[in-house]
């Protein structure tokens, strides 16, 4: 497909590997680039630019390393497919009678559009009270609650959601998000803390009212950049087992 992405600006003083990067980029965010396909290949893209081999090189090695693209040994360079579940149990773990291994199942247990508070509008670069798509999520272990989700939505973007029946979404939201909204979710965010349930958080974990807490803060973004959701995960802190590799 030719490209019919406008070009970006040139920015004095920029290289023209990072000008010519973001060229592609625009290929990728503008959907000339689905995610998950392969890119032409580089002698094919530097003569259609008309600029050297290397520098081409140069623009793809710079959006492989910004998350956008990645090579495949043998294959080819192909744009990132987003990433998937990137499961929040990484930083807890449940036990699920023997199988510790297993994967948590999903329950929305709220949908419904509502004004965006300060902070949320901050974080999805709204304007406070605009709507947002708040959903409140239950996920569990072999029948046992242990995570409790509050996620919110930037509108209209994921308006093909609102109203839909939740209980076809499936355990997953990210690919539920580019299927039904195209959106691509690139990379993530997450802070960690630490507090107290309330008693109606309590209540759908079946832990006590004041028990301590480990709250993930997530930032998720697209291919372009945008920010395009903020959650707010709670799980037992007992269960909290936080792993890095120094190398």
């Amino acid at each position: 497909m030719q490209n019919t992405a406008a070009p970006p600006p040139k920015v004095e003083g920029q290289s023209r590997y990072a000008w010519l990067a973001g060229m592609l980029r625009a290929r990728i965010t503008e959907g000339d680039w689905v995610p998950g396909a392969s890119i032409p290949a580089e002698t094919t893209l530097a003569k259609e630019h008309g600029v050297a081999l290397g520098t081409m090189r140069q623009a793809i090695a710079l959006l492989v390393t910004q998350g956008l693209l990645e090579r495949q040994h043998g294959r080819g360079t192909f744009v990132r497919a987003g990433i998937g579940g990137a499961t929040m149990l990484r930083f807890f773990r449940f036990r699920a009678g023997k199988d510790l291994s297993a994967s948590p199942t999903s329950e929305i247990l709220r949908s419904r559009s509502v004004k965006a508070s300060a902070a949320v509008a901050t974080t999805l670069g709204l304007q406070a009270g605009e709507e947002v798509l708040e959903l409140l999520r239950l996920r569990s272990l072999q029948g046992e609650p242990c995570l409790l989700e509050t996620i919110q939505l930037p509108l209209p973007l994921f308006a093909p959601l609102v109203g839909s029946d939740t209980s076809q979404w499936g355990d997953l939201l990210y690919p539920l998000f580019q299927q039904r909204c195209g959106v691509t979710v690139n990379r993530a965010e997450d802070v960690l803390r630490f507090g107290q349930l309330t008693k109606e958080q309590g209540r759908r974990l079946g832990l006590p009212a004041e028990h301590p807490c480990v709250q993930v803060e997530r930032r998720a973004f697209d291919l372009s950049g945008r920010c395009v959701e903020r959650r707010i995960t709670l799980g037992d802190a007992h269960a909290f087992q936080y792993t890095l590799n120094i190398h």
